[in-house]
């Protein structure tokens, strides 16, 4: 499951740089966690919600039903927080 969830996030960051947003790679979960865990959102989350893309943010994927199992509650509550404190609306 961890290597599926690094594999989306790399898509994500490829698809975010075609939209000229710049996030930082994720290259392993200890990354992920660390952005979770800090007290800002992910490299370029409010450039992706401006863009009306956090789908790909690496919050969104942390919230994702598929990789739920590889955070913490406060991970996700976290992610959550934040991409509900954009207006984000999930599909």
């Amino acid at each position: 499951m961890e290597e599926k969830f690094l594999a989306e996030i790399a898509t994500s960051r490829e698809k975010a740089q075609q939209l000229g947003v710049r996030i930082r790679p994720v290259a392993d979960m200890a990354a992920a966690h660390r952005v979770l865990s800090g007290h800002r959102e992910s490299d370029g989350f409010f450039q992706l919600a401006d863009k009306g893309r956090l789908d790909l943010s690496l919050e969104a994927l942390a919230v994702k039903k598929a990789y739920t199992a590889l955070f913490t509650d406060e991970e996700a509550n976290t992610a959550l927080t934040r991409l509900l404190g954009t207006g984000y609306t999930f599909k």
